[in-house]
């Protein structure tokens, strides 16, 4: 069967890692039908908008989408594309697995974890009143009002709705990714002594949650004590459960455990849709200059591909990418070596053609 799948190249650096991505998926001879859609600076430029309605259309009616990364302006008015993308979409579960890879050197050894991320809530849902503005004015009016609450007149204001039924949704995917994966444990992570109202709800559901899976244990920790137990003892956690910000912090200290985010892929997944990506940004410095690590992005299809059911050629992806790093011949720039993107992307993909003969 051949699936139709969205390619969104992205800015900076994007262009380039997807194109060897799809370099590499193209090799698996699955006969991927793609269709590529524009989004961040480039789409400003070439269609008025960061993130297009087409764009979006072509995602609803593909239901899966590879994307690049993209590159949101600085500067008023401008939102970040990813976070429309998943509150458009209602991505409700990042999931970004890092892992130990053979022939890249790290501190720590036999890593590899999965973090599960809640997507669309907490203080990324983008409640914010500017200082000094009539809205940031009454709301502290309110709840001086409300609570006695006296916040300063020359704060900016970020609210963080976390939600009974949006964390519902996030523990049950964790726990059913967990089983279905072969995971043993899920740990939930939070601060729920400090924000009883927010994190409390986040805790308070995956405890009740938890009892409808007996085959999976879990654990929970403050996110404080979670971070200096990753970089002390990275081996001793499976699945990580995370609200929003914390996730989004977290998963990034986990990539610098292995290597860097140059070799993390990452998925945004709801009930409807998927979109797969690298968690790296778009590195314009060196975009255009063909020094990019493809590897984030070839995996990011691989997570892809055992989405749309493609286990044995998602596993043949995988293993090639080791095969290829284990060998150390061809590497770039951030790895230590001086390939070139488009190099590594073939050589990864000659594993793959091999491993299908």
């Amino acid at each position: 069967m051949t699936h139709r799948v969205v390619l969104i190249p992205g800015d900076g650096i994007g262009p380039e890692v997807s194109a060897a991505a799809r370099t590499v998926l193209d090799a698996t001879d699955l006969g991927i039908e793609w269709v590529e859609r524009p989004a961040g600076a480039a789409a400003l430029e070439s269609h008025g908008a960061l993130l297009p309605e087409g764009t979006l259309d072509a995602i609803r009616e593909c239901r899966t989408a590879l994307k690049g990364p993209i590159t949101t302006p600085v500067g008023a008015g401008f939102r970040s594309v990813n976070v429309a993308l998943r509150q458009g979409l209602d991505l409700f579960a990042a999931v970004r697995p890092a892992r130990s890879l053979p022939g890249v050197p790290t501190r720590h050894h036999g890593v590899d974890l999965v973090v599960v991320r809640e997507n669309t809530e907490d203080l990324y849902q983008g409640i914010e009143f500017e200082r000094g503005t009539e809205e940031a004015r009454a709301l502290r009016a309110r709840l001086r009002d409300l609570g006695g609450f006296e916040v300063r007149e020359d704060a900016g204001i970020t609210l963080k709705p976390i939600s009974v039924s949006g964390t519902h949704r996030i523990v049950r995917f964790a726990f059913e990714y967990a089983r279905a994966n072969r995971r043993r444990t899920v740990t939930v992570g939070h601060k729920a002594g400090v924000m009883r109202y927010s994190d409390g709800i986040f805790l308070e559901t995956a405890r009740e949650d938890a009892r409808a899976y007996p085959d999976v244990a879990w654990e929970e920790i403050q996110v404080d004590h979670l971070s200096a137990s990753l970089v002390m003892r990275p081996a001793d956690f499976d699945v990580l459960l995370l609200p929003n910000l914390y996730g989004d912090i977290i998963s990034d200290l986990c990539a610098g455990l292995v290597g860097g985010l140059g070799l993390i892929p990452g998925a945004n997944i709801g009930w409807e849709y998927a979109v797969f990506e690298p968690v790296h940004g778009s590195a314009p410095d060196i975009a255009g200059s063909g020094l990019a690590n493809p590897i984030a992005m070839i995996l990011s299809g691989a997570m892809m591909l055992r989405h749309l059911g493609e286990l044995a050629t998602a596993t043949r992806v995988e293993r090639a990418v080791d095969e290829v790093l284990e060998r150390g011949e061809v590497r770039t720039r951030d790895l230590g070596g001086s390939a070139p993107t488009s190099v590594m992307a073939g050589e990864i993909a000659a594993a793959v053609a091999a491993r299908s003969a």
